[in-house]
């Protein structure tokens, strides 16, 4: 069995409340991977019992009980992270949008090749320095350009993941170049094979004195003299 079809088959007996000895068995990983692979998964005090054959003594129940809490106030810490994340940046000041986008380009941006140009598979990011473009650049629709590079498993889909990230980037299906299709054995099974979007690559049309602009500003940024103090 391929690992990633053995991940997504443990964690759905995990969930289902099986034991790790028996989920190795099953999927034929070591009991040391599929406790790395589950650890996420918090069983009720119920499973648990189940998985031990017998009633829970006092102390017992305990220990467990306070090992179930500990992973829920882990997970809740995250989420509350997660939300104090987006209150500290309700409002951002456009100076601030500037350096934030110049610090996402000098990691992910073509800085070389006379072109703005950027990849990335997470929505939120690329929403993000469409915005940047715009705000900070004053750079229209129409010179906003992409291409979607996906597994070639997907071609029966490329319409609708076409479809997903011009809502994403709020620009016109007629802006979006030919898909670049992975011709490359795709071992990995996604959970939700259709909730897979691949890559976008995005591109500023006519942005040779562009970059010049963004890279003078990297340089001004990183090599702030209060940096160094």
């Amino acid at each position: 069995m391929a690992s990633s079809e053995a991940r997504l088959k443990a964690l759905e007996l995990r969930k289902q409340g099986e034991s790790v000895k028996i989920i190795s068995k099953r999927v034929g990983a070591a009991k040391s991977t599929v406790s790395r692979w589950t650890n996420e998964i918090i069983l009720s005090i119920e499973q648990l019992e189940t998985l031990k054959k017998r009633s829970l003594d006092g102390a017992e129940r305990g220990r467990l009980t306070a090992n179930l809490n500990r992973k829920k106030k882990k997970k809740d810490y995250r989420q509350k992270c997660l939300l104090e994340g987006e209150l500290h940046f309700r409002k951002i000041t456009k100076k601030e949008l500037l350096v934030a986008g110049l610090a996402l380009y000098a990691g992910e941006g073509v800085k070389k090749r006379g072109e703005v140009r950027f990849c990335n598979s997470d929505p939120s990011i690329v929403a993000f320095m469409i915005k940047w473009l715009k705000e900070c650049f004053n750079i229209d629709t129409d010179r906003l350009h992409c291409a979607v590079g996906i597994n070639i498993s997907h071609k029966d889909r490329e319409k609708a993941v076409i479809n997903y990230w011009s809502q994403v980037t709020h620009l016109p299906l007629q802006n979006f170049l030919h898909t670049s299709f992975k011709k490359v054995t795709n071992k990995k099974i996604y959970e939700n094979f259709n909730s897979h979007f691949g890559t976008l690559d995005v591109r500023v049309l006519r942005s040779a004195s562009l970059i010049d602009e963004i890279n003078g500003l990297i340089h001004g940024l990183v090599s702030y003299q209060e940096l160094f103090k």
